[in-house]
């Protein structure tokens, strides 16, 4: 799932493409993945791209005053062509939507490509006047990057979960998914278990740190690459996400997983509970 680093990326990368130009049209493939009807998407065409922008996992692009926000969900992903036809997009294939970028200097336009591969499809599209006019964005909490230390403090204090899924809990804390909440507690030494108003003040501290080390180091790997190779280059800087059965680079203790019915966890016993492996509650269901 795209996250923090990677959506501000790609805002960069569109930011670098598309502003100054102007959207040719867009055509929506998947109808199920466009979410609203007024503006209609077809307001778009002939506005000048003027900004892109990131809010939490929400990608803006501003387009003289209409916004097309998209949330790229779980399998969701952004392409960029260069000089394709305006030939329409065949349905049934990862294409959900193809937003048009005119080139004067070029006789074919360019393109961005919204994809999203696999059956379960959560990608949503938005074109909304406001971005709070989408749900999902007037919902948002503090952005990670944004919330200081006093807040970061005051927000788990008031949090009676677990570590784990305040991190990803966008309403509480916005931008941060599975892939680097895995990342931040393993660097703060933290169980992901843990309950967050229980935390320690120094503990509290060290997850801050912990946080803003780890995105603002993705942040910095991440602006600059191809949206091409933004997903390869997530892979590469991570520590115990999706690395289960491997060492961990810290203390070489193997990295342990915990299954739930949709997703998973990864995280080491040594760095971060004490020794002890947590219960993965699939695998206790299965032998009870």
């Amino acid at each position: 799932m795209p996250e923090l680093p990677e959506v501000e990326a790609l805002a960069a990368f569109l930011r670098e493409r598309a502003v100054g130009r102007a959207v040719a049209r867009v055509d929506v493939v998947a109808v199920s993945a466009l979410k609203t009807f007024d503006p209609p998407v077809t307001a778009l065409a002939g506005l000048t791209v003027t900004g892109a922008a990131r809010h939490g996992k929400f990608l803006d692009l501003d387009c003289d005053g209409l916004h097309l926000v998209v949330h790229l969900a779980r399998a969701g992903w952004l392409h960029w062509r260069d000089n394709v036809t305006d030939a329409p997009v065949k349905r049934g294939g990862p294409i959900a939507a193809r937003i048009y970028i005119s080139d004067p200097a070029t006789p074919n336009p360019h393109c961005a490509d919204l994809t999203e591969q696999g059956t379960k499809k959560g990608l949503a599209i938005y074109v909304v006047r406001d971005p709070r006019d989408v749900p999902g964005v007037a919902r948002l909490g503090p952005d990670a990057l944004a919330i200081d230390l006093l807040a970061f403090r005051d927000l788990l204090a008031r949090q009676r979960s677990q570590l784990k899924g305040v991190l990803t809990d966008q309403t509480a804390l916005a931008g941060i998914g599975n892939a680097y909440s895995d990342e931040i507690l393993h660097l703060a030494r933290l169980s992901p278990f843990a309950i967050a108003a229980r935390l320690a003040g120094p503990d509290v501290d060290r997850l801050y740190d912990a946080m803003r080390q780890t995105l603002t180091d993705a942040v910095r790997r991440s602006t600059g690459q191809q949206a091409a190779t933004l997903k390869s280059e997530k892979r590469s800087g991570l520590r115990v996400h999706a690395r289960t059965g491997l060492p961990c680079p810290v203390c070489g203790d193997t990295v342990r997983e915990v299954s739930f019915a949709d997703r998973s966890l990864q995280y080491c016993p040594t760095c971060q509970t004490g020794g002890k492996p947590l219960a993965d509650r699939r695998l206790s269901k299965l032998l009870r």
